[in-house]
């Protein structure tokens, strides 16, 4: 189907995401090392370190105060590099205010970066369905989603994200929500980007993190079944026509999926 068959402000941001395209392999060829802040993997795709790429992230990143708070407090957790990178979230951030979304769903909240992140530029009658198992890493976020006056935007369900899902969709919210993050399992990907896909109305995005996985879905092996499941979507994708999609190599490696 034509781009322009797609509503205007999903036009603008698919041309705006070859540009971010081709600053990240200019700065992943020039600099193959860790990952900037808190990194997904050690052995990230685009390479974050060095001077190009601090470059960019002082002539670009716009991170609010409480936002920044927050990944600090993040950087020292034990599983920080479980968090969306800065740069990412505020990709992710602008995308929700370029399609003027009011709901969202996040799958895989970990201490809330992300979710404060959305919750910051979605109007005060926006909402963020955020999906997590564990309330732990969450609490270390709240206390900040309410500092920063958002904590009434975020409805967080500390439940299966699969659950919650069903929930939505028995409740009649299908095709009513603008934009959806999926960073959670890796085995449970392909259920949810099926679930994301009905809930989220046409021209809305799905982004879906980690989908190079450190390199490792260049050669999945048999018995590694999130590298399989990843490897496995990536492909589906490529191929599904109910959409139009983007990846890029920024963090570990995400793909829009805008729905037609």
């Amino acid at each position: 189907m034509p781009l322009l068959s797609v509503p205007k402000e999903v036009a603008v941001g698919t041309a705006m995401l070859g540009i971010a395209f081709a600053t990240g392999v200019l700065a992943g060829k020039r600099y193959p090392s860790l990952v900037f802040g808190t990194p997904k993997s050690s052995k990230s795709i685009i390479g974050k370190s060095g001077p190009l790429w601090q470059y960019i992230l002082d002539h670009s990143l716009r991170e609010h105060p409480i936002l920044k708070k927050l990944r600090l407090l993040t950087a020292d957790h034990p599983w920080s590099k479980m968090m969306v990178s800065c740069d990412q979230a505020q990709l992710m951030a602008n995308l929700v205010k370029l399609i003027k979304a009011k709901k969202v769903i996040e799958i895989g909240v970990f201490t809330g970066y992300n979710t404060l992140n959305m919750a910051l530029v979605l109007p005060d009658n926006g909402r963020v369905v955020a999906c997590d198992i564990n309330e732990d890493y969450v609490k270390i976020g709240k206390p900040l989603w309410k500092e920063a006056g958002v904590e009434h935007k975020i409805d967080l369900r500390i439940k299966p994200a699969i659950q919650t899902l069903d929930e939505l969709l028995a409740s009649g919210e299908a095709e009513t929500f603008d934009f959806a993050f999926i960073d959670a399992d890796k085995e449970g990907y392909n259920e949810y980007y099926e679930k994301c896909l009905r809930l989220i109305k046409k021209g809305g995005i799905i982004a879906i993190d980690n989908v190079l996985w450190s390199g490792r879905v260049l050669k999945p092996r048999k018995d590694d079944l999130a590298t399989q499941s990843i490897h496995h979507l990536n492909e589906k994708l490529l191929r599904d026509a109910r959409v139009n999609i983007s990846m890029l190599p920024m963090g570990d490696g995400v793909t829009l999926a805008f729905k037609l």
